[in-house]
């Protein structure tokens, strides 16, 4: 893999598999809303249960950014990998006990605490993984490897979004109709152990960021990076500036990708077996897109390869959510799939770099995953705002979509315009040119 040593290999592989992870136990929550709804809140009003259960989603992924802020700070005082150990036992053990959960029909209003309970912290460990995991494979490979270990990097995220839809029509097919509401869901949660053993026992082998042991041999480590970033002129305008352009994409991410399976489900009324079909169709779409956008950042930029996406958004959101709307056909849909998927969660294959390289090397891991996650702050609340618009105007159904993705376009566009270009900067100095 592009000449990297073995060690090279070891930590590119330990931050892939813990973001793969994180991309399985999202997805899998996604897949299993609709029934989650009925089992944890069953409310007269289906639009109600699903706005609740929603909001419990969005509990995961707002309990991320001080996630990453607190383990960001962590790695940053510490050491990445000691961060990245804690982060994966934590929502490993998250996504395995959420199948132990006890529904409403069990023990009543306490079924709905318990879920949110252990979403909380699912979220607040999961918001320490991407940080850690970016910056030490950014800071272990040389700078001409960054762009496409960039994009591979964040691929980990899709990949697991495939293993869980893959998951997801095995459970289907195994325990049909009445058993799947019984125990394929709870199976489904209990699988996410494994891939959260491997990724521990991968990162046992991995060896600490070359760059952050240099600082702190030299005892240039900061005592309060987190205090540094928010405090520092400087650092902060970088810092708000990059959570501008992460709100964007985030919300544009969570628009399409996070709500792709309950937009399918339950508004265009597909059966299960179709939705993980088109789920794997947008999953593998994303994948092989992330890594093409890092790739593409290596030659033309950060900056630019995120607009060029944004932009085809704008342009094609409205036509792509109308075509796929009013397909008759699974070929139909499953083109309009790919590319609404293509232009609209792809960018976020050149984000590890530039993130990264934003940041010095004393507050990276603090800034990076608290900037990373700081975007669903903003982003998280995409499908939200869709449920809530989409049930009452059916007929404006795709159109109502496509105005959010472009939404979210236009913020990626604001935050692609006030940042600076990053790709030929030198983790050790971060000279930043405009």
């Amino acid at each position: 893999m592009l000449g990297l040593t073995k060690q090279q290999k070891t930590t590119v592989l330990a931050s892939w598999l813990g973001w793969s992870l994180d991309g399985y136990d999202l997805v899998l929550m996604l897949l299993v809303i609709p029934l989650i709804s009925e089992l944890f809140f069953p409310i007269t009003n289906p639009t109600l249960a699903l706005l609740a259960t929603f909001a419990v989603y969005v509990v995961t992924l707002i309990m991320r950014p001080f996630g990453g802020a607190f383990f960001g700070n962590f790695g940053d005082k510490f050491g990445r990998k000691k961060a990245m150990m804690i982060t994966i036992i934590g929502f490993s053990v998250a996504t395995f006990a959420t199948g132990l959960l006890p529904t409403w029909a069990m023990v009543g209003f306490l079924a709905p605490i318990l879920l949110i309970m252990l979403r909380f912290l699912q979220g607040f460990f999961a918001g320490g993984e991407w940080g850690s995991g970016a910056v030490i494979t950014m800071e272990t490979v040389s700078k001409k490897q960054r762009g496409l270990l960039s994009g591979f990097l964040q691929s980990g995220f899709n990949f697991g979004f495939v293993i869980a839809a893959i998951t997801f029509q095995l459970m289907l097919q195994a325990f049909p109709a009445e058993q799947f509401t019984e125990i394929g869901w709870r199976i489904m949660f209990f699988t996410g152990i494994i891939p959260g053993f491997v990724a521990l026992f991968v990162r046992i082998k991995m060896e600490e960021s070359k760059t952050w042991l240099e600082k702190s041999k030299q005892k240039k480590v900061e005592k309060f990076p987190i205090r540094k970033l928010l405090f520092s002129k400087e650092e902060r305008k970088r810092f708000i500036f990059a959570l501008i352009l992460m709100s964007g994409l985030m919300y544009s991410y969570y628009t399409t990708m996070g709500f792709f399976p309950t937009f399918l489900q339950n508004y265009m009324t597909l059966g299960k077996s179709e939705v993980a079909s088109l789920m794997i169709v947008a999953t593998v779409t994303s994948l092989g897109g992330t890594i093409f956008a890092g790739y593409l950042s290596q030659f033309i930029g950060r900056k630019k390869i995120i607009a060029i996406f944004a932009l085809a958004a704008i342009i094609l959101a409205v036509p792509v959510l109308y075509g796929l709307f009013n397909a008759v056909s699974f070929f139909e849909r499953m083109i309009f799939t790919i590319i609404l998927m293509m232009i609209a969660t792809t960018g976020f294959g050149a984000i590890p770099a530039f993130l990264s390289e934003l940041f010095p090397t004393a507050i990276r891991n603090s800034a990076s995953g608290f900037a990373y996650n700081g975007g669903l702050l903003f982003g998280a609340w995409a499908p939200l705002i869709a449920v809530s618009l989409l049930s009452n105007n059916v007929n404006l159904i795709p159109i109502l979509l496509a105005v959010n993705v472009i939404i979210g376009s236009v913020i990626i566009l604001v935050g692609v315009k006030i940042n600076p270009e990053t790709r030929d900067v030198d983790l050790e100095k971060s000279n930043l040119t405009e």
